[in-house]
């Protein structure tokens, strides 16, 4: 035994299960998968042409769920079985309305700029008796509450009775308090009200701040008194607790307050909505394009059916609920994906949005790691096979297969295999050829003097039929072997085995060939297709990739040696660890310097662990792998993948994060538009330079309902990410979904 691998050994044992590798101990009886609460949105524009219409104040449902608003330019309203919205107050009569609400036999209230409405959705007429302009409707059993500059009018029955109320003009908000009285938020104080007195509430004993916009009661029947700085809870007596944006509110402004049917407070702010559980300090935040038309909420209100529905800034939001199982998630993202990210041969990836948050719009489109991709596609559908025995899974992972296969071939090169190819008629497609000039050049190798000018980055294929990307990376490879050790394991009969055996030994005889460099068109090594220890060891512009990209070239030759018994892998394998020392240089990923270390190389160790794990058969050095993936875990856990949190299941046979990779495949949106989200500007979370120092992120991981439609190589910590002219594929939560249901961590319905 080497100097090296006694220690490795002895730590492994230490830290090493017990359990069989893709096994769950018998006394786990994993995740039952019963239906959960899945949100998701469906926004509303009113108008196209008028934006005043788009200006919404106020939001109401009614007892038919029929919906109602006030915006800038009058008062509309949508049936519930229909997308059209129908101005209800025309002519003369027609200007900004402020406030709806419903009283308990169904009428609508409404307060313009002309005084008062009563209506249904047969019609409206206006009622006399305050002076307008009214800005809030308060609704209290049999009585109605019109409140605007020019004073406060209580109506019973056919009449309106102005109050001897002494408050502000300026009224933000106002509720009743349940005994005939009310609570009014003003620019200057939260009053309250009675017919005897009218008291008012300054300082901060009592208030965040004098600036009182948003007011509603809690399940306990405290009193959430919003405005600028936060919130205020009170019970009948005094302040008892706050609300401020370290607790969760994304913005310091807060518009409304409303309690939702369950009992969590929905805090609407000029930057999106906190979801807050009363008595807790967990809460929830929707923002972006994927939750709200606009990001500055004005109102809230919720239907019979427990919806939300959002008057914003620029148009109407609706937040809705529908109970699925996680295997009915599977099912929808099963059939999105089929239908709308499957381009010919059989490539699956994100498709672009012509129109950018149209989904209308869809068009095929390339992409640099349309290979990867694809091949984390054929490692879903591989582990959906073996669940299933669906035939479909299966034809459609060799049509995966066959994909990444032709990669190869249509190069025309011996071993060396393209990123992507596309149609040869297209004329638009991601980095087209370029020329440099000697200035451009220097420019650039004084930036990076690794640069490599590829000029020609797409070929003609000998067919005519394809242009073929080159260039193609190391990580490329690390996800094709991923999809190729599950496609094998799982799906490949033996004639399929012996086909992946000759094509993964074309490549990996290249990199023999080539002293272990991806040699393209050029005759010189791709930027990225570097494992030598002539650069990994020599080299020092490498030392960032030299942990790493030592630990997947053993990979790579372990899985060779696995499927084609050929010797000359092993021989490599064991030369590149005794006599290059490339073990060392792997036990090093986990200790990187941290203007090394990005996001992606989580899961570029993640692609390539299982052959080193399952195939080893020197105990010495599985162990050292063993341990090698346990410190890996140790150190990336935190970021809550089912992915990650899976494939370590997988290798070791435990159930570890379990409960986190149930939530994440719950709370994923639906929604595949990737929606920029703007994380650094919530005044909740603090802007750092972690866990990667190169970019700005977020000092906490907030759900994935909370950041940009994932895939596994983007960093969800990042403060701004997302592009809404594309839409992502869904497998990022399918390949992790039909792990854990491999594994028998997840449990259908019954």
């Amino acid at each position: 035994m080497t100097k090296l691998l006694l220690p490795l050994l002895l730590m492994a044992l230490l830290t090493s299960c017990t359990h069989d590798a893709g096994k769950i101990p018998d006394h786990v009886n994993g995740y039952s998968d019963e239906p959960f609460v899945q949100e998701y949105h469906e926004g509303f524009l009113i108008d196209t042409v008028n934006t005043d219409a788009n200006d919404v104040r106020s939001i109401c449902p009614d007892k038919e769920n029929n919906i109602w608003i006030a915006t800038k330019h009058g008062v509309y309203i949508k049936k519930h079985d229909s997308h059209a919205w129908k101005l209800m107050i025309e002519g003369a009569e027609q200007g900004p309305a402020y406030d709806i609400r419903q009283d308990e036999n169904g009428n609508i209230w409404i307060a313009t700029w002309n005084g008062v409405y009563k209506g249904n959705s047969r019609g409206v007429a206006q009622t006399e008796g305050p002076v307008p302009p009214v800005a809030k409707i308060v609704v209290s059993g049999e009585v109605v509450f019109a409140l605007g500059p020019k004073g406060i009018w209580l109506r019973r029955g056919d009449l309106w009775e102005k109050q001897n109320f002494e408050t502000a003009r300026s009224i933000r908000a106002a509720v009743a308090d349940g005994a005939g009285g009310l609570w009014i938020g003003t620019d200057v104080g939260l009053y309250h009200c009675t017919v005897d007195k009218s008291t008012v509430y300054r300082g901060k004993e009592h208030l965040i701040s004098a600036y009182v916009r948003a007011l509603d009661f809690d399940r306990d029947g405290n009193l959430w008194a919003g405005g600028l700085g936060g919130v205020a809870i009170r019970n009948k007596n005094q302040k008892i607790d706050e609300k401020l944006p370290g607790d969760g509110i994304p913005n310091a402004h807060v518009n409304v307050i409303k309690k939702a049917p369950g009992g969590k407070m929905w805090v609407g702010t000029a930057y999106g909505i906190t979801r807050f559980i009363p008595g807790s300090r967990d809460y929830s935040v929707r923002l972006s394009k994927r939750w709200l038309m606009s990001d500055e909420v004005r109102d809230i209100a919720f239907d019979s059916k427990g919806n939300a529905w959002i008057a914003t800034a620029a148009g109407v939001s609706a937040i809705k609920q529908r109970k699925m199982t996680l295997e009915q998630k599977a099912d929808y993202f099963y059939t999105r994906l089929i239908q709308r990210h499957v381009r010919e041969p059989w490539i699956v990836g994100r498709f672009r949005l012509e129109v950018p948050g149209d989904t209308t719009t869809l068009v095929p489109d390339d992409d640099d790691n349309d290979g990867e991709y694809t091949a984390m596609y054929l490692a879903m559908e591989s582990l959906r096979y073996a669940v299933t025995k669906d035939k479909k899974a299966k034809e459609r992972a060799k049509k995966a297969f066959d994909f990444l296969h032709f990669l190869r071939e249509v190069t025309g090169m011996d071993g060396f295999f393209a990123r992507t190819i596309i149609p040869a008629h297209w004329s638009r497609m991601h980095d087209p050829n370029k020329t440099y000039t000697p200035q451009e050049l220097a420019e650039e190798l004084i930036k990076n003097p690794r640069h490599k000018p590829v000029e020609v980055r797409w070929h003609l294929s000998k067919s005519g039929e394809w242009l073929w990307k080159g260039d193609t990376s190391s990580d490329e490879l690390c996800g094709h072997l991923f999809g190729y050790y599950w496609y094998y394991t799982l799906v490949a009969d033996d004639l399929e085995k012996q086909r992946m055996a000759h094509h993964f030994s074309q490549i990996m005889d290249h990199l023999l060939r080539h002293d272990f460099y991806l040699t393209g068109v050029d005759g010189k090594h791709t930027k990225w297709g570097v494992w030598s220890p002539q650069s990994l060891n020599h080299d020092p512009e490498w030392s960032p990739e030299k942990a790493l990209n030592s630990l997947e070239i053993l990979s790579f030759l372990k899985f060779a040696y696995q499927i084609t018994g050929f010797e000359r892998y092993q021989e490599a394998f064991l030369k590149l660890i005794r006599e290059e020392g490339y073990l060392e240089n792997a036990n090093m990923l986990h200790h990187t310097d941290p203007a090394w270390k990005t996001y992606f190389d989580i899961y570029l160790a993640l692609y390539i662990y299982p052959p080193l794990l399952n195939y080893e058969q020197d105990p010495d050095l599985k162990y050292a792998f063993r341990r090698h993936l346990d410190l890996w875990f140790e150190q990336y856990k935190k970021v809550k993948s089912p992915l990650v949190n899976f494939t370590y299941n997988y290798l070791t046979g435990g159930y570890d994060e379990l409960d986190h990779s149930i939530f994440f495949l719950q709370d994923a949106p639906l929604d595949l538009v990737d929606w920029q989200i703007d994380n650094g500007r919530r005044e909740d979370l603090r802007v750092v330079r972690e866990p990667v120092l190169e970019v700005l992120q977020v000092h906490e991981l907030r759900p994935p309902s909370e950041y940009r439609t994932m895939r596994w190589d983007r960093n969800p910590y990042v403060t701004v990410g997302g592009s809404p002219s594309q839409e992502r594929e869904p497998v990022y939560w399918l390949l992790p979904y039909w792990m854990g249901r491999y594994l028998d961590l997840i449990k259908p319905t019954e």
